[in-house]
């Protein structure tokens, strides 16, 4: 009975993001009817986004799955559960620093983590971590331009945020 009411679940789920998909697509034919000049711009970069998702999207599906396999429920709730404190911060800004890449990527992990149990505030931490402070982009930004623009940008990243 509770497999029933979960595939219940999941079916409406499925139904509500492909009707909001849907909304999405509308909106964005009629903006392009009514602003035609943009439909060059709009659909290439699109169709760049698109690509790059295709090449990107499926190697972290697959590390998300061995992620999913590897780190046990009970180690991310030691690490980043509602008990782990400013433990858990810091881990979470530690591994929001860690990779490069776009933000993007950082969601499927995030939910991941989220389903494992932990703290939502951890989430937060690492999605902002990921976002701002990426340590390979700042020995990048050190070596080619300098501690002072690393210092500047870093600074103003964080006030917009």
């Amino acid at each position: 009975m509770k497999s029933g009411a979960k595939q219940a679940k999941q079916k409406k789920k499925m139904i509500r993001d492909w009707f909001f998909l849907g909304i999405a697509i509308v909106i964005v034919v009629v903006l392009l009817f009514v602003f035609p000049e943009k439909t060059e711009p709009v659909t290439s970069t699109a169709q760049e986004y698109f690509i790059e998702m295709m090449v990107i999207l499926p190697a972290v599906m697959v590390i998300m799955g061995l992620f999913a396999v590897f780190i046990s429920d009970e180690t991310v709730v030691k690490y980043l559960g509602k008990t782990s404190g400013i433990k858990g911060i810091a881990l979470s800004v530690l591994i929001g620093t860690l990779p490069t890449g776009p933000l993007y990527i950082a969601f499927p992990m995030a939910a991941t983590l989220l389903k494992k149990g932990a703290r939502v505030s951890n989430i937060i931490v690492f999605l902002s971590a990921w976002a701002c402070i990426k340590i390979p982009q700042e020995l990048v930004e050190f070596r080619f331009l300098g501690a002072e623009f690393m210092l500047l940008r870093n600074m103003l990243n964080n006030l917009r945020n």
